[in-house]
């Protein structure tokens, strides 16, 4: 199939591929043009990196960055083990409720609970007031980093608990039975053989864990640590400016190790041999527990499950809370602050569903036109769209601000005196290209299931090309795209780090960027926290009807089949 008898298909790739460079490549490789060029001679330099690491501030923040990371993934193993291995060993009762429960910190963005959890577990918050009060002493969950770490890793576990969980089920027992006979059991059972099989779903969580973490910008600033990579970055840029070569070495090393984390989890992996004898593994013999193993696991389960909840709580008693200082629970409630926001800062509602939803809908676009191009044409490069789409999964809102600032701060809008990086519309374009890999890949697996018969029994019938595209693909794409839609929708409605970098005014605001001035002082906490219940509410109901979409293309899917 060449582009000669296909120009449709050429101009679309070309059209795609120009977005793409404009809005991802180039402002990524400016930023890496910018960190390794001297500021004097305009030359190719090694100086900003060496300066980088000679000051101690920023080597302090390097190291707090990766260490930060390291524990929370280490946090967030140690939470999302017993739950997966308790729900998946054994005959749990109400294992489907505890996962269920388990998933939920992933419908709060960890900047909103991050607050919520310093109230709750700060230095003077309700369990170290409790503590104090009845064993005479405090615990420092949420001192310095000890408070990043403790609210990332209760955020981000459920990508250990999803993908082990999934590990755990695809475990051939055969495998496990195999050991039993030769003597293992308990603990060495589970260390030596069930442990090491679920592998390859631990290092894909821990992986995620690590980067989510490592490039967050949101948490660390609520909780006035600044001590790190990308509060560092996000300061120099926004407080020396968008020269200071500083900012852009910071965004190089938060790129290259997010690469790396994408790279050591695939060495984890390297060379070894996980593949299970039976198709499906058939899941893990589950065997009754003893009464006194059940009280324990019991306990642990529940206790686990009311730290994991415990933002929402939180951040639930502090939207409706008068005030709430040194002391275990609010002096009062109130529905005020849902009325403030509502009444004064309604802009911050509209423009996150404006934004939200035309960034959702320019992925599902590019999304379909992508995986349309990669697996029903034959253009020589079409597969580099892809990979070039699922780049800028390893590119942080940071960078991509930071890089929308250098690109475009200098060019003004076609119809006024405004700078294009300020203008609202390219921050729906950055929401979109952070977006663009999680529309991508479910219009991807939608079209995977859409039988090539189907559009050539179309065109047989007379209709042409985009007819049939559009009377056949997309309406059997459906639930793939509108999937991807309520995904990228959800997701972005909470983005923190791009909007505070090109947001310059606001009546131009999304939801996010209204939370994070709240959260800056006392007072305006308990607004912050409704807009943050109004941010949970969004992406929750955004995951439920994802869930269902799916759930029911599945199922349709299934009975086509029977």
């Amino acid at each position: 199939m060449s582009v000669a008898r296909h120009p449709g298909q050429s101009l679309l790739f070309w059209l795609i591929a120009l977005f793409l460079l404009s809005f991802l490549v180039i402002p990524v490789v400016q930023v890496f043009f910018v960190a390794f060029v001297d500021v004097n001679s305009g030359g190719f330099t090694l100086v900003n990196f060496l300066d980088f690491f000679r000051s101690s501030l920023f080597r302090e923040s390097f190291y707090n960055s990766f260490y930060v990371a390291a524990m929370s993934v280490l946090v967030a193993s140690a939470i999302a083990l017993p739950l997966a291995y308790f729900t998946t060993r054994f005959e749990f009762k109400g294992s489907v409720i505890i996962q269920s429960l388990g998933f939920v910190p992933l419908i709060m963005p960890p900047f909103v609970g991050a607050v919520a959890m310093q109230l709750l577990f700060g230095e003077n918050g309700s369990i170290n007031l409790l503590l104090d009060e009845y064993l005479g002493f405090t615990v420092p969950f949420m001192k310095g980093l000890n408070g990043v770490i403790f609210v990332q890793s209760i955020h981000y576990f459920p990508f250990i608990l999803i993908n082990l969980s999934a590990s755990l089920n695809n475990i051939d027992r055969s495998m496990e039975e195999s050991a039993q006979n030769l003597g293992s059991y308990g603990m060495r059972l589970f260390r030596r053989i069930v442990f090491p099989l679920a592998m390859p779903g631990y290092v894909a969580g821990a992986s995620l864990v690590f980067l989510k973490v490592f490039d967050d910008l949101g948490t660390p600033l609520l909780l006035n640590v600044n001590n790190m990579l990308a509060p560092q970055a996000y300061l120099r840029i926004s407080s020396i400016g968008i020269d200071d070569p500083m900012g852009y070495v910071i965004a190089v090393i938060l790129v290259v190790f997010s690469l790396f984390a994408m790279w050591i989890a695939s060495l984890a992996l390297r060379g070894k041999d996980y593949s299970m004898i039976q198709k499906g593994g058939g899941g893990l013999a589950k065997r009754r527990m003893r009464p006194w193993e059940k009280v324990i696991a019991y306990a642990i389960v529940l206790l686990i499950l009311l730290l994991v909840l415990s933002p929402h709580i939180g951040l639930t008693l502090l939207s409706f809370g008068t005030i709430w200082s040194y002391s275990v629970l609010p002096d009062g409630f109130t529905t005020e602050h849902y009325a403030e926001v509502f009444r004064e800062t309604p802009e911050y509602m509209l423009n996150t569903l404006l934004y939200a939803s035309l960034a959702a809908t320019l992925d599902i676009i590019l999304g379909t036109a992508i995986a349309w191009l990669v697996l029903r044409s034959k253009l020589r490069l079409r597969h580099w769209l892809d990979y070039i789409a699922m780049a800028a999964l390893a590119v942080p809102g940071l960078v991509l601000g930071i890089g929308y600032l250098r690109s475009f701060l200098g060019v003004n809008i076609p119809f006024g005196d405004r700078p294009l990086a300020t203008w609202w519309v390219m921050l729906v374009i950055a929401l979109a290209i952070r977006r663009l890999p999680y529309a991508l890949r479910a219009c991807n697996s939608a079209l995977h299931q859409v039988s090539r018969a189907l559009e050539e029994a179309g065109e047989n019938l007379g209709a042409s090309r985009m007819r049939t595209i559009w009377r056949v693909t997309v309406p059997l794409m459906a639930g793939g795209i509108l999937a991807g839609f309520v995904t990228s929708f959800a997701t972005a409605a909470v983005e923190l780090s791009a909007t505070l970098m090109l947001v310059s005014t606001e009546s131009d605001a999304p939801l996010s960027y209204g939370i994070y001035v709240f959260m800056q002082s006392a007072a305006g906490r308990g607004p912050g926290a409704a807009l943050g219940m109004v941010a949970v509410l969004i992406v929750a109901t955004g995951t439920y009807l994802s869930h269902r979409i799916i759930e029911k293309s599945r199922r349709e899917r299934s009975f086509e089949r029977v």
